[in-house]
C-alpha cells in the first residue's frame, strides 16, 4: 500500500509527504497511491485546486482523499469529492482512527449503493444506469425502509429522490444525518422538484449533491455517484467512460455560473465579460474594491470572483484579504489576475486569499481551465 500525505505546515519533507500542492499532483499521477491526506493550506496553491484537479482526472479521481482543515470547511470537502475529513488539530486518537477508516475502505471490496426510489419505472432506470460488476445496487421505495436497509448493513453511497410516500426527502436526509452510523454516507439527491433557494441550502448541509432531472442528469448522476463510490473510470465499460468524459469536456460545469468580475479598467472587464457569457456563465462586475466586497456580501449565489490586483485605493490584495475575514467566505473561489508576472507575486496573491492566480494578458483557455478546477462541483 502507498501513501502520500501533504501538509504545507511542514517544514522538513519526510518520506511519502510533499508540502508542494503541484508536486502532489505530479505524484499522484505518477505513483497512483492508494489513499492520499491533503492540507488545505499548502505554499504554492491550496488544498482545494489540489483535491479538484485530482478528481477531474481520470487516472485519479478514484484515490480516496482524506483533507486536513478546520470544522467550517468540511462539508465543501465532503461535497468536493473527499473520502473524509480530519478536524485540525487532530488527536492521536483522530488520526488512528482516520487511517483505520482509509485502511478498511481501500480492502477489495464491491462497493454497495442504496437508490431510494418510489416510482418502479424510474428506479429501474436508475439501477440500469449505474450497475456493473465493480457495484452492488440495491434499492428502496420508503423513508422507512430507507432506514432500515441503511442500519442492517453499510453502504458507500446513497442516492435519494425527495417524493417518497411516507416522510419528505427532507425528513428523510435530516433524520439519516441526525444519526451517527449514517452522518458521513455520502448522499446524491435526484430530484425533478423545483428547488427553492431555501430548500437548497437546507438539502446542502445534508446531502453531499444534488442533480436536476433533465436532459444532461444521467450523466451527471453518473459521475456523481462514480465520485463518491471512488469508481476507478478505466475500468468501466467504454460507453460509461465516454458518459463521464463527454461531460467533464462540456461547458456544463461553467453554464448558468455566477462570476464577479472586479476590474478598473471598463475595458478588461468587456474582454472578460464576452469570454465567460460565451460560455453561458452570468456576468456581474464591479470596478473597485469596496463595491466588490458589498457585492460579495449580498449574493449568496455567488460561484466565483475574478479580482485584478492592480487597483486604486483598494487593490485586490487588501479587497481579499477583507473578503476572507468573514468565515462565510473562506471558501469562495477567488482567483487574482495581475498585470505583473513578477517573482513572488504568487505567493503574496496566496497570502492575501487568493485561491489561484493567472497574469494578465488573460490566456483564455487557461482561464476556463482553472474556472472548471474550480467550478467543478
Amino acid at each position: 500500500m502507498r501513501g502520500f500525505c501533504w501538509d504545507g505546515a511542514r517544514k522538513r519533507i519526510q518520506r511519502g509527504c510533499r508540502a508542494s500542492g503541484q508536486a502532489a499532483l505530479s505524484l499522484a499521477r505518477q505513483y497512483r497511491p492508494t489513499a492520499i491526506t491533503l492540507d488545505v493550506f499548502l505554499p504554492d496553491i491550496l488544498g482545494w485546486t489540489v483535491l479538484n484537479n485530482l478528481k477531474l482526472d481520470p487516472s485519479t479521481r478514484h484515490i480516496p482523499v482524506q483533507m486536513l482543515s478546520i470544522e467550517e470547511e468540511r462539508q465543501h470537502g465532503l461535497s468536493h469529492g473527499a473520502f473524509s475529513y480530519l478536524v485540525k488539530p487532530a488527536t492521536t486518537e483522530d488520526l488512528e482512527h482516520a487511517f483505520d477508516r482509509i485502511k478498511t475502505y481501500i480492502t477489495p471490496h464491491t462497493k454497495r449503493l442504496l437508490v431510494v426510489e418510489d416510482n418502479d419505472i424510474e428506479r429501474e432506470t436508475i439501477v440500469e444506469l449505474l450497475k456493473h460488476d465493480d457495484v452492488e445496487i440495491s434499492a428502496a421505495a420508503t423513508g422507512a425502509e430507507t432506514l432500515r436497509v441503511l442500519r442492517e448493513s453499510p453502504f458507500d453511497c446513497c442516492v435519494v429522490d425527495l417524493r417518497l410516500p411516507d416522510m419528505s426527502g427532507f425528513e428523510l436526509l435530516e433524520t439519516m444525518q441526525s444519526d451517527p452510523g449514517l452522518h458521513d454516507l455520502p448522499i446524491v439527491v435526484f430530484t425533478g422538484k423545483d428547488l427553492t433557494p431555501q430548500e437548497e441550502a437546507r438539502l446542502k448541509l445534508v446531502a453531499k449533491s444534488i442533480v436536476l432531472k433533465d436532459v444532461q442528469s444521467p450523466e451527471r448522476l453518473f459521475d456523481e455517484t462514480a465520485l463518491f463510490l471512488h469508481r476507478v473510470v478505466s475500468d468501466l465499460p467504454q460507453p460509461k467512460r465516454d458518459m463521464i468524459e463527454r461531460l467533464h469536456g462540456s461547458n456544463e460545469v461553467l453554464r448558468h455560473r455566477k462570476v464577479l468580475v472586479v476590474d478598473d479598467d471598463i475595458r478588461n472587464i468587456f474582454a472578460l465579460t464576452t469570454v465567460l457569457e460565451n460560455h453561458e456563465m452570468e456576468v456581474v462586475n464591479a470596478t473597485n474594491g469596496r463595491q466588490a466586497i458589498e457585492m460579495v456580501e449580498r449574493m449568496p449565489d455567488l460561484s466565483v470572483v475574478l479580482m485584478d490586483i492592480m487597483m486604486p485605493e483598494m487593490d485586490g490584495y487588501e479587497t481579499m484579504r477583507k473578503i476572507r475575514n468573514n468565515p462565510q467566505f473562506r471558501t469562495l473561489p477567488i482567483l487574482a489576475l495581475t498585470a505583473k508576472a513578477m517573482k513572488g507575486d504568487r505567493e503574496k496573491c496566496l497570502e492575501a486569499g487568493a485561491s489561484d492566480y493567472i497574469a494578465k494578458p488573460v490566456n483564455t483557455d487557461q482561464l476556463l481551465s482553472l474556472l472548471r478546477v474550480w467550478l467543478y462541483r
